[in-house]
Protein backbone atom coordinates (compact mmCIF):
# COMPACT_ATOMS: atom_id res chain seq x y z
CA UNK A 1 0.00 0.00 0.00
CA UNK A 2 1.16 3.70 -0.97
CA UNK A 3 2.05 5.78 2.19
CA UNK A 4 -0.42 7.73 3.31
CA UNK A 5 -0.75 11.39 5.03
CA UNK A 6 -3.21 11.76 8.21
CA UNK A 7 -5.20 13.56 6.02
CA UNK A 8 -5.49 11.22 3.10
CA UNK A 9 -7.42 8.07 2.58
CA UNK A 10 -6.17 5.06 1.02
CA UNK A 11 -8.41 2.96 -0.80
CA UNK A 12 -7.75 -0.28 -2.86
CA UNK A 13 -10.36 -3.22 -4.06
CA UNK A 14 -10.82 -6.59 -5.63
CA UNK A 15 -13.77 -8.61 -5.64
CA UNK A 16 -12.66 -11.65 -4.47
CA UNK A 17 -11.11 -10.24 -0.82
CA UNK A 18 -14.48 -10.87 0.66
CA UNK A 19 -14.45 -14.73 -0.15
CA UNK A 20 -11.18 -15.37 0.56
CA UNK A 21 -9.85 -17.00 3.65
CA UNK A 22 -6.75 -15.64 4.22
CA UNK A 23 -7.70 -11.97 2.74
CA UNK A 24 -8.82 -11.20 6.46
CA UNK A 25 -5.50 -12.16 8.57
CA UNK A 26 -3.44 -10.70 6.25
CA UNK A 27 -5.29 -7.32 6.10
CA UNK A 28 -6.28 -6.89 10.01
CA UNK A 29 -1.79 -8.02 10.30
CA UNK A 30 -1.11 -4.98 7.88
CA UNK A 31 -3.50 -2.50 9.54
CA UNK A 32 -5.92 -3.13 12.67
CA UNK A 33 -8.34 -0.36 12.00
CA UNK A 34 -8.83 -0.76 8.09
CA UNK A 35 -12.21 -0.36 7.31
CA UNK A 36 -13.72 -2.49 4.85
CA UNK A 37 -16.62 -1.46 2.13
CA UNK A 38 -18.24 -5.03 0.93
CA UNK A 39 -20.95 -4.55 -2.07
CA UNK A 40 -23.67 -7.29 -2.03
CA UNK A 41 -26.25 -8.29 -4.17
CA UNK A 42 -29.26 -10.53 -4.53
CA UNK A 43 -27.15 -13.88 -4.60
CA UNK A 44 -29.28 -15.40 -6.72
CA UNK A 45 -29.47 -13.18 -9.13
CA UNK A 46 -25.58 -12.35 -8.45
CA UNK A 47 -24.96 -16.14 -9.89
CA UNK A 48 -26.67 -16.22 -12.68
CA UNK A 49 -24.54 -13.07 -13.59
CA UNK A 50 -21.44 -14.62 -12.42
CA UNK A 51 -22.46 -17.89 -14.68
CA UNK A 52 -23.29 -15.16 -17.30
CA UNK A 53 -19.55 -13.54 -17.29
CA UNK A 54 -18.07 -17.04 -17.37
CA UNK A 55 -19.79 -18.05 -19.95
CA UNK A 56 -18.88 -15.11 -22.31
CA UNK A 57 -15.59 -16.37 -22.32
CA UNK A 58 -15.88 -19.90 -22.03
CA UNK A 59 -19.38 -20.50 -24.23
CA UNK A 60 -18.99 -24.55 -24.16
CA UNK A 61 -19.43 -24.66 -19.90
CA UNK A 62 -22.19 -26.40 -18.78
CA UNK A 63 -25.65 -25.26 -18.49
CA UNK A 64 -26.02 -23.04 -15.15
CA UNK A 65 -28.81 -25.60 -13.97
CA UNK A 66 -26.28 -28.41 -14.34
CA UNK A 67 -24.09 -26.44 -12.55
CA UNK A 68 -26.34 -25.29 -9.59
CA UNK A 69 -27.39 -28.31 -8.62
CA UNK A 70 -25.32 -31.61 -7.53
CA UNK A 71 -29.29 -33.15 -7.62
CA UNK A 72 -32.05 -30.70 -9.19
CA UNK A 73 -35.50 -33.27 -8.72
CA UNK A 74 -34.33 -33.38 -4.60
CA UNK A 75 -33.19 -29.66 -4.43
CA UNK A 76 -29.32 -30.06 -3.97
CA UNK A 77 -27.41 -27.40 -4.29
CA UNK A 78 -24.16 -27.27 -5.02
CA UNK A 79 -22.11 -25.37 -2.65
CA UNK A 80 -18.31 -26.38 -3.92
CA UNK A 81 -19.47 -23.86 -7.03
CA UNK A 82 -17.91 -20.20 -6.52
CA UNK A 83 -21.14 -18.37 -8.17
CA UNK A 84 -23.15 -20.37 -5.71
CA UNK A 85 -20.60 -20.19 -2.30
CA UNK A 86 -19.93 -16.59 -2.76
CA UNK A 87 -23.69 -15.99 -2.53
CA UNK A 88 -23.21 -17.31 0.99
CA UNK A 89 -21.99 -14.34 2.16
CA UNK A 90 -22.54 -14.99 6.68
CA UNK A 91 -20.60 -18.05 6.14
CA UNK A 92 -17.54 -15.04 4.66
CA UNK A 93 -18.71 -12.80 6.97
CA UNK A 94 -18.15 -14.72 9.89
CA UNK A 95 -14.37 -15.70 8.94
CA UNK A 96 -13.93 -11.28 8.68
CA UNK A 97 -15.47 -11.10 12.39
CA UNK A 98 -12.46 -13.11 13.52
CA UNK A 99 -10.25 -10.06 12.87
CA UNK A 100 -12.46 -7.06 12.46
CA UNK A 101 -15.40 -5.79 14.19
CA UNK A 102 -18.49 -5.36 12.60
CA UNK A 103 -18.60 -1.39 13.13
CA UNK A 104 -15.61 -1.64 10.84
CA UNK A 105 -17.90 -3.22 7.74
CA UNK A 106 -20.35 -1.35 5.35
CA UNK A 107 -22.18 -3.09 3.15
CA UNK A 108 -23.48 -1.12 0.04
CA UNK A 109 -26.27 -2.58 -1.44
CA UNK A 110 -26.00 -3.51 -5.24
CA UNK A 111 -29.46 -2.69 -6.05
CA UNK A 112 -29.53 0.65 -4.57
CA UNK A 113 -26.23 1.49 -6.24
CA UNK A 114 -28.49 1.33 -9.15
CA UNK A 115 -31.43 2.72 -8.62
CA UNK A 116 -29.50 5.29 -5.63
CA UNK A 117 -26.21 5.45 -6.25
CA UNK A 118 -26.06 8.99 -4.64
CA UNK A 119 -27.66 7.59 -2.00
CA UNK A 120 -25.28 4.61 -1.50
CA UNK A 121 -22.43 6.44 -1.51
CA UNK A 122 -23.62 9.50 0.68
CA UNK A 123 -23.73 6.40 3.04
CA UNK A 124 -20.13 5.21 2.25
CA UNK A 125 -18.95 8.79 2.81
CA UNK A 126 -20.42 8.99 6.38
CA UNK A 127 -19.02 5.55 7.09
CA UNK A 128 -15.91 6.78 5.70
CA UNK A 129 -15.76 10.20 7.89
CA UNK A 130 -15.69 12.18 5.04
CA UNK A 131 -18.26 15.46 3.92
CA UNK A 132 -20.81 14.41 1.50
CA UNK A 133 -19.52 15.69 -1.53
CA UNK A 134 -20.86 12.94 -4.21
CA UNK A 135 -24.24 13.85 -4.72
CA UNK A 136 -27.31 13.47 -7.64
CA UNK A 137 -25.80 16.42 -9.94
CA UNK A 138 -22.59 13.51 -10.49
CA UNK A 139 -24.93 11.13 -12.21
CA UNK A 140 -26.88 9.70 -15.13
CA UNK A 141 -28.56 6.78 -16.35
CA UNK A 142 -27.12 5.12 -19.20
CA UNK A 143 -30.23 3.38 -21.11
CA UNK A 144 -28.07 1.00 -22.97
CA UNK A 145 -25.72 -0.35 -19.96
CA UNK A 146 -28.88 -0.56 -17.37
CA UNK A 147 -26.58 1.26 -14.82
CA UNK A 148 -25.66 5.03 -13.64
CA UNK A 149 -22.37 6.61 -15.19
CA UNK A 150 -20.38 9.42 -13.61
CA UNK A 151 -20.53 12.30 -15.46
CA UNK A 152 -17.65 13.70 -16.89
CA UNK A 153 -15.46 16.12 -14.60
CA UNK A 154 -13.99 19.07 -16.21
CA UNK A 155 -10.70 17.44 -16.76
CA UNK A 156 -11.92 14.65 -19.17
CA UNK A 157 -14.73 15.10 -22.00
CA UNK A 158 -15.95 11.40 -21.53
CA UNK A 159 -18.55 10.12 -18.98
CA UNK A 160 -17.20 7.38 -16.76
CA UNK A 161 -19.31 4.49 -17.16
CA UNK A 162 -18.50 0.68 -16.15
CA UNK A 163 -16.55 -1.73 -18.79
CA UNK A 164 -18.22 -3.90 -21.39
CA UNK A 165 -18.19 -6.77 -19.36
CA UNK A 166 -20.85 -5.10 -17.38
CA UNK A 167 -24.68 -4.90 -18.41
CA UNK A 168 -24.37 -8.21 -20.23
CA UNK A 169 -27.89 -9.44 -20.78
CA UNK A 170 -28.40 -12.24 -17.89
CA UNK A 171 -28.59 -16.01 -19.22
CA UNK A 172 -32.60 -17.05 -18.94
CA UNK A 173 -33.03 -19.43 -16.18
CA UNK A 174 -36.31 -21.17 -15.62
CA UNK A 175 -38.44 -19.29 -12.67
CA UNK A 176 -38.27 -22.66 -11.23
CA UNK A 177 -34.27 -23.47 -10.67
CA UNK A 178 -34.59 -19.77 -9.39
CA UNK A 179 -37.11 -20.32 -6.64
CA UNK A 180 -35.53 -23.62 -5.94
CA UNK A 181 -32.36 -21.16 -5.30
CA UNK A 182 -34.14 -18.35 -3.19
CA UNK A 183 -35.39 -21.21 -1.06
CA UNK A 184 -31.87 -22.31 -0.45
CA UNK A 185 -30.20 -18.96 -0.11
CA UNK A 186 -33.34 -17.96 2.30
CA UNK A 187 -31.70 -19.03 5.99
CA UNK A 188 -28.55 -17.64 4.74
CA UNK A 189 -29.60 -14.49 4.00
CA UNK A 190 -31.97 -13.85 7.19
CA UNK A 191 -28.86 -14.35 9.14
CA UNK A 192 -26.62 -11.93 6.96
CA UNK A 193 -29.62 -9.81 7.60
CA UNK A 194 -29.70 -10.40 11.91
CA UNK A 195 -25.99 -10.19 11.76
CA UNK A 196 -25.06 -6.91 9.90
CA UNK A 197 -28.87 -5.14 10.85
CA UNK A 198 -30.49 -4.08 7.42
CA UNK A 199 -33.04 -6.18 5.70
CA UNK A 200 -31.54 -6.16 1.91
CA UNK A 201 -35.14 -7.25 1.03
CA UNK A 202 -33.51 -10.33 -1.45
CA UNK A 203 -36.82 -12.48 -0.56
Amino acid sequence: MPRTLDSQITMEKTPSYFVTREAPRRISNMSRETKLIVVVRNPVTRAISDYTQTLSKKPDIPSFEDLAFMNRSQGIVDTSWNAIRIGMYILHLENWLQYFRLSQIHFVSGERLITDPAGELGRVQDFLGLKRIITDKHFYFNRTKGFPCLKKPESSSQPRCLGKSKGRTHVQIDREVIEQLREFYRPFNVKFYEMVGHDFRWD
